[in-house]
Protein backbone atom coordinates (compact mmCIF):
# COMPACT_ATOMS: atom_id res chain seq x y z
CA UNK A 1 0.00 0.00 0.00
CA UNK A 2 2.63 2.35 0.62
CA UNK A 3 4.76 1.67 -2.65
CA UNK A 4 0.81 2.24 -4.73
CA UNK A 5 0.55 5.88 -2.35
CA UNK A 6 4.01 6.74 -3.19
CA UNK A 7 3.30 6.20 -6.40
CA UNK A 8 0.17 8.41 -7.03
CA UNK A 9 1.75 11.07 -4.85
CA UNK A 10 4.81 11.12 -7.39
CA UNK A 11 2.48 10.92 -10.78
CA UNK A 12 -0.03 13.92 -8.85
CA UNK A 13 2.46 15.98 -6.95
CA UNK A 14 5.64 15.45 -9.44
CA UNK A 15 5.04 18.80 -11.36
CA UNK A 16 4.64 22.22 -9.59
CA UNK A 17 1.70 23.59 -9.50
CA UNK A 18 1.56 26.75 -11.52
CA UNK A 19 2.01 29.74 -9.97
CA UNK A 20 2.55 31.88 -12.89
CA UNK A 21 0.96 32.26 -16.20
CA UNK A 22 2.47 32.68 -19.65
CA UNK A 23 1.24 36.44 -20.62
CA UNK A 24 1.43 36.28 -24.35
CA UNK A 25 -0.77 34.30 -26.31
CA UNK A 26 0.03 31.36 -28.51
CA UNK A 27 0.62 31.85 -32.66
CA UNK A 28 -2.02 31.72 -34.81
CA UNK A 29 -1.37 28.35 -35.58
CA UNK A 30 -2.25 26.97 -32.35
CA UNK A 31 -5.48 28.65 -32.27
CA UNK A 32 -5.97 27.19 -35.97
CA UNK A 33 -5.62 23.79 -34.62
CA UNK A 34 -8.08 24.28 -32.27
CA UNK A 35 -10.97 25.73 -34.25
CA UNK A 36 -10.13 22.55 -36.73
CA UNK A 37 -10.76 20.21 -33.75
CA UNK A 38 -14.25 21.81 -32.90
CA UNK A 39 -15.46 22.15 -36.28
CA UNK A 40 -14.18 18.82 -36.98
CA UNK A 41 -16.01 16.96 -34.20
CA UNK A 42 -19.52 18.64 -35.17
CA UNK A 43 -19.44 15.60 -38.06
CA UNK A 44 -22.10 13.39 -39.05
CA UNK A 45 -22.37 9.60 -39.47
CA UNK A 46 -22.18 8.05 -43.30
CA UNK A 47 -19.64 7.79 -45.37
CA UNK A 48 -19.75 11.58 -46.17
CA UNK A 49 -19.67 12.47 -42.34
CA UNK A 50 -16.69 10.39 -41.57
CA UNK A 51 -14.88 12.13 -44.92
CA UNK A 52 -16.23 15.61 -43.17
CA UNK A 53 -14.65 15.00 -39.98
CA UNK A 54 -11.75 12.95 -40.93
CA UNK A 55 -10.32 15.71 -42.91
CA UNK A 56 -10.94 18.12 -40.37
CA UNK A 57 -9.49 16.36 -37.60
CA UNK A 58 -6.58 15.68 -40.03
CA UNK A 59 -5.67 19.71 -41.05
CA UNK A 60 -5.50 20.19 -37.32
CA UNK A 61 -3.14 17.41 -36.27
CA UNK A 62 -0.98 18.71 -39.13
CA UNK A 63 -1.12 22.70 -37.96
CA UNK A 64 -0.55 21.14 -33.81
CA UNK A 65 2.79 19.47 -35.62
CA UNK A 66 3.71 22.94 -37.56
CA UNK A 67 3.46 24.61 -33.85
CA UNK A 68 5.03 22.28 -31.98
CA UNK A 69 7.85 22.16 -34.31
CA UNK A 70 8.44 26.51 -34.57
CA UNK A 71 7.17 27.63 -31.55
CA UNK A 72 6.92 24.99 -28.70
CA UNK A 73 10.35 22.92 -30.22
CA UNK A 74 9.09 19.77 -28.26
CA UNK A 75 10.18 16.46 -30.24
CA UNK A 76 7.45 14.75 -28.50
CA UNK A 77 4.56 16.61 -29.37
CA UNK A 78 5.50 17.10 -32.26
CA UNK A 79 5.47 13.42 -33.00
CA UNK A 80 1.94 12.37 -31.39
CA UNK A 81 0.22 14.79 -33.74
CA UNK A 82 2.15 14.44 -37.10
CA UNK A 83 1.21 10.16 -36.03
CA UNK A 84 -2.25 11.04 -35.57
CA UNK A 85 -2.47 13.53 -38.81
CA UNK A 86 -0.85 10.29 -40.64
CA UNK A 87 -3.56 7.80 -39.10
CA UNK A 88 -6.54 10.57 -39.84
CA UNK A 89 -4.83 10.71 -43.39
CA UNK A 90 -5.06 6.93 -44.18
CA UNK A 91 -8.42 6.70 -42.66
CA UNK A 92 -9.79 9.73 -45.15
CA UNK A 93 -8.25 7.81 -48.15
CA UNK A 94 -9.92 4.60 -47.52
CA UNK A 95 -13.04 6.09 -46.80
CA UNK A 96 -12.81 7.57 -50.27
CA UNK A 97 -11.80 4.23 -51.78
CA UNK A 98 -15.19 2.93 -50.01
CA UNK A 99 -17.43 6.06 -51.20
CA UNK A 100 -15.97 5.03 -54.95
CA UNK A 101 -16.43 1.38 -55.08
CA UNK A 102 -20.32 2.14 -53.98
CA UNK A 103 -20.86 4.73 -56.79
CA UNK A 104 -24.08 3.83 -58.94
CA UNK A 105 -25.29 4.22 -62.07
CA UNK A 106 -27.77 7.54 -62.44
CA UNK A 107 -30.96 5.54 -62.01
CA UNK A 108 -30.10 3.29 -59.31
CA UNK A 109 -28.54 6.66 -57.68
CA UNK A 110 -31.72 8.36 -58.18
CA UNK A 111 -33.74 4.75 -56.62
CA UNK A 112 -31.67 5.40 -53.53
CA UNK A 113 -32.37 9.06 -53.17
CA UNK A 114 -36.08 8.55 -53.63
CA UNK A 115 -36.68 5.66 -51.82
CA UNK A 116 -33.97 3.95 -49.54
CA UNK A 117 -31.86 6.95 -48.39
CA UNK A 118 -34.90 8.37 -46.51
CA UNK A 119 -35.57 5.09 -44.53
CA UNK A 120 -31.76 5.37 -43.49
CA UNK A 121 -30.35 2.59 -45.54
CA UNK A 122 -26.30 2.76 -45.40
CA UNK A 123 -25.22 2.89 -49.47
CA UNK A 124 -23.01 -0.37 -48.33
CA UNK A 125 -26.46 -2.10 -47.33
CA UNK A 126 -27.69 -0.53 -50.77
CA UNK A 127 -25.05 -1.83 -52.78
CA UNK A 128 -25.43 -5.45 -51.29
CA UNK A 129 -29.54 -4.80 -52.90
CA UNK A 130 -28.35 -3.47 -56.45
CA UNK A 131 -25.84 -6.23 -56.48
CA UNK A 132 -28.36 -8.84 -56.00
CA UNK A 133 -30.03 -7.81 -59.43
CA UNK A 134 -27.03 -7.72 -61.21
CA UNK A 135 -26.95 -3.52 -60.96
CA UNK A 136 -29.48 -3.95 -63.97
CA UNK A 137 -32.01 -1.59 -65.18
CA UNK A 138 -34.88 -3.32 -67.99
CA UNK A 139 -36.49 -1.98 -70.38
CA UNK A 140 -40.09 -2.66 -71.12
CA UNK A 141 -41.24 -0.97 -74.32
CA UNK A 142 -45.05 0.61 -74.61
CA UNK A 143 -48.06 -2.33 -75.03
CA UNK A 144 -45.64 -5.08 -73.89
CA UNK A 145 -46.52 -7.60 -71.65
CA UNK A 146 -44.54 -7.57 -68.13
CA UNK A 147 -46.53 -10.57 -66.80
CA UNK A 148 -49.94 -12.58 -68.68
CA UNK A 149 -52.38 -13.76 -66.48
CA UNK A 150 -52.56 -17.46 -66.33
CA UNK A 151 -49.02 -18.10 -68.41
CA UNK A 152 -46.48 -16.13 -66.38
CA UNK A 153 -44.63 -17.90 -64.09
CA UNK A 154 -43.77 -15.60 -60.45
CA UNK A 155 -40.24 -16.08 -60.62
CA UNK A 156 -38.81 -12.73 -59.93
CA UNK A 157 -39.91 -9.36 -57.33
CA UNK A 158 -39.47 -6.29 -59.98
CA UNK A 159 -39.50 -2.15 -58.71
CA UNK A 160 -40.63 0.38 -61.20
CA UNK A 161 -38.07 2.50 -61.78
CA UNK A 162 -40.06 4.68 -64.99
CA UNK A 163 -43.57 4.88 -66.86
CA UNK A 164 -46.69 3.24 -65.85
CA UNK A 165 -47.90 -0.06 -65.89
CA UNK A 166 -51.68 -1.18 -66.54
CA UNK A 167 -53.11 -4.02 -64.27
CA UNK A 168 -55.96 -5.75 -66.17
CA UNK A 169 -57.70 -8.96 -65.19
CA UNK A 170 -59.86 -10.78 -68.20
CA UNK A 171 -59.43 -7.50 -69.75
CA UNK A 172 -60.59 -5.69 -67.11
CA UNK A 173 -58.82 -2.49 -66.04
CA UNK A 174 -58.15 -2.61 -62.11
CA UNK A 175 -55.46 0.04 -61.50
CA UNK A 176 -51.91 1.38 -62.20
CA UNK A 177 -48.59 0.92 -61.41
CA UNK A 178 -46.53 3.79 -61.09
CA UNK A 179 -42.93 4.83 -60.05
CA UNK A 180 -41.67 3.14 -56.84
CA UNK A 181 -43.64 0.80 -56.64
CA UNK A 182 -43.48 -3.13 -56.75
CA UNK A 183 -45.12 -4.25 -60.25
CA UNK A 184 -45.66 -8.14 -58.38
CA UNK A 185 -45.71 -7.45 -54.64
CA UNK A 186 -48.88 -8.85 -53.98
CA UNK A 187 -48.18 -12.50 -55.79
CA UNK A 188 -44.64 -12.71 -53.79
CA UNK A 189 -46.33 -12.17 -51.07
CA UNK A 190 -49.32 -14.72 -51.60
CA UNK A 191 -46.47 -17.24 -52.20
CA UNK A 192 -44.08 -19.06 -49.87
CA UNK A 193 -40.36 -19.65 -50.40
CA UNK A 194 -40.92 -22.98 -51.73
CA UNK A 195 -43.98 -22.40 -53.25
CA UNK A 196 -44.65 -21.66 -57.34
CA UNK A 197 -47.33 -19.99 -58.81
CA UNK A 198 -48.60 -18.20 -61.58
CA UNK A 199 -49.55 -14.51 -62.08
CA UNK A 200 -53.49 -13.93 -61.78
CA UNK A 201 -53.20 -10.52 -63.85
CA UNK A 202 -51.75 -9.27 -66.44
CA UNK A 203 -49.58 -6.44 -66.54
CA UNK A 204 -49.13 -4.42 -69.78
CA UNK A 205 -46.44 -1.26 -70.22
CA UNK A 206 -48.88 1.59 -71.23
CA UNK A 207 -45.31 3.57 -71.60
CA UNK A 208 -41.93 2.95 -71.75
CA UNK A 209 -40.87 1.63 -69.10
CA UNK A 210 -37.99 0.54 -67.14
CA UNK A 211 -37.66 -1.63 -63.92
CA UNK A 212 -35.05 -3.31 -61.59
CA UNK A 213 -35.97 -7.13 -61.20
CA UNK A 214 -34.63 -9.38 -58.36
CA UNK A 215 -35.01 -13.47 -58.91
CA UNK A 216 -37.10 -15.17 -56.35
CA UNK A 217 -34.17 -17.77 -55.45
CA UNK A 218 -31.42 -14.64 -55.30
CA UNK A 219 -33.38 -12.38 -53.38
CA UNK A 220 -34.07 -15.02 -50.65
CA UNK A 221 -30.90 -15.58 -50.54
CA UNK A 222 -30.12 -12.16 -49.77
CA UNK A 223 -32.70 -12.35 -46.80
CA UNK A 224 -30.79 -15.17 -45.48
CA UNK A 225 -27.96 -13.94 -44.70
CA UNK A 226 -29.08 -10.46 -44.17
CA UNK A 227 -31.84 -9.63 -41.99
CA UNK A 228 -32.19 -6.39 -41.98
CA UNK A 229 -32.20 -6.54 -45.98
CA UNK A 230 -35.30 -9.12 -45.32
CA UNK A 231 -37.13 -7.03 -42.68
CA UNK A 232 -36.70 -4.17 -45.19
CA UNK A 233 -38.08 -5.73 -47.90
CA UNK A 234 -40.76 -6.64 -45.64
CA UNK A 235 -41.84 -3.39 -44.71
CA UNK A 236 -41.57 -2.10 -48.34
CA UNK A 237 -43.51 -5.12 -49.75
CA UNK A 238 -46.45 -4.64 -46.96
CA UNK A 239 -46.42 -0.65 -47.60
CA UNK A 240 -47.09 -1.53 -51.46
CA UNK A 241 -50.14 -3.53 -51.16
CA UNK A 242 -51.39 -1.64 -49.02
CA UNK A 243 -51.25 1.24 -51.33
CA UNK A 244 -52.95 -1.30 -54.39
CA UNK A 245 -55.62 -2.38 -52.05
CA UNK A 246 -56.73 1.23 -51.28
CA UNK A 247 -56.25 2.26 -55.67
CA UNK A 248 -58.95 -1.04 -55.97
CA UNK A 249 -60.88 0.64 -52.96
CA UNK A 250 -61.61 3.69 -54.94
CA UNK A 251 -62.69 2.09 -57.34
CA UNK A 252 -66.12 0.41 -56.08
CA UNK A 253 -68.81 0.92 -54.64
CA UNK A 254 -72.02 -0.97 -52.86
CA UNK A 255 -74.73 1.11 -54.90
CA UNK A 256 -77.12 3.86 -53.59
CA UNK A 257 -73.97 6.11 -53.28
CA UNK A 258 -72.30 4.38 -51.21
CA UNK A 259 -68.29 3.52 -51.01
CA UNK A 260 -66.83 0.13 -49.90
CA UNK A 261 -63.97 0.82 -47.63
CA UNK A 262 -61.80 -1.95 -46.97
CA UNK A 263 -61.35 -0.42 -43.19
CA UNK A 264 -64.74 -1.23 -42.56
CA UNK A 265 -66.66 -4.58 -43.80
CA UNK A 266 -69.64 -4.15 -41.39
CA UNK A 267 -70.27 -1.39 -43.41
CA UNK A 268 -70.65 -3.41 -46.52
CA UNK A 269 -72.66 -6.44 -44.77
CA UNK A 270 -75.14 -4.14 -43.31
CA UNK A 271 -75.38 -2.45 -47.48
CA UNK A 272 -75.95 -5.36 -48.92
CA UNK A 273 -77.36 -8.02 -46.37
CA UNK A 274 -78.27 -10.32 -49.09
CA UNK A 275 -74.80 -11.18 -49.50
CA UNK A 276 -73.00 -13.71 -47.55
CA UNK A 277 -71.05 -12.15 -44.49
CA UNK A 278 -68.08 -14.70 -45.22
CA UNK A 279 -67.91 -14.04 -48.87
CA UNK A 280 -66.16 -11.17 -48.95
CA UNK A 281 -63.87 -11.65 -45.90
CA UNK A 282 -62.95 -14.47 -47.30
CA UNK A 283 -61.57 -13.09 -50.83
CA UNK A 284 -59.39 -10.25 -48.66
CA UNK A 285 -57.78 -12.66 -46.59
CA UNK A 286 -56.93 -15.72 -49.23
CA UNK A 287 -57.15 -13.71 -52.75
CA UNK A 288 -55.01 -11.55 -54.33
CA UNK A 289 -55.54 -7.77 -53.29
CA UNK A 290 -56.32 -6.96 -57.17
CA UNK A 291 -59.01 -9.52 -57.61
CA UNK A 292 -62.19 -7.53 -57.54
CA UNK A 293 -64.56 -7.93 -54.29
CA UNK A 294 -67.29 -10.88 -55.17
CA UNK A 295 -70.65 -9.09 -54.88
CA UNK A 296 -69.71 -5.42 -55.45
CA UNK A 297 -70.60 -3.37 -58.09
CA UNK A 298 -67.45 -2.13 -60.57
CA UNK A 299 -67.61 1.49 -62.02
CA UNK A 300 -64.68 1.10 -63.65
CA UNK A 301 -66.64 0.17 -66.99
CA UNK A 302 -67.71 3.81 -66.82
CA UNK A 303 -64.52 4.84 -66.76
CA UNK A 304 -62.06 5.09 -69.58
CA UNK A 305 -58.25 3.76 -68.33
Amino acid sequence: MGDNASFWETLIYAHPVCTTWKQEAEGSIYHLASILFVVGFMGGSGFFGLLYVFSLLGLGFLCSSVWAWLDVCAADIFSWNFILFAICFVQFIYVTYQVRSVAFDREFQELYSALFQPLGISLTVYRKIVLCCDAEVITLEKEHCYAMQGKTPIDKLSLLVSGRIRVTVDGEFLHYIFPLQFLDSPEWDSLRPTEEGIFQVTLTAETDCRYVAWRRKKLYLLFAKHRFISRLFSILIGSDIAEKLYALNDRVHVGQGFRYDIRLPNFYHVALPETPPVQLSHHLQRGSPRRKPTGVTNCGSFLTP
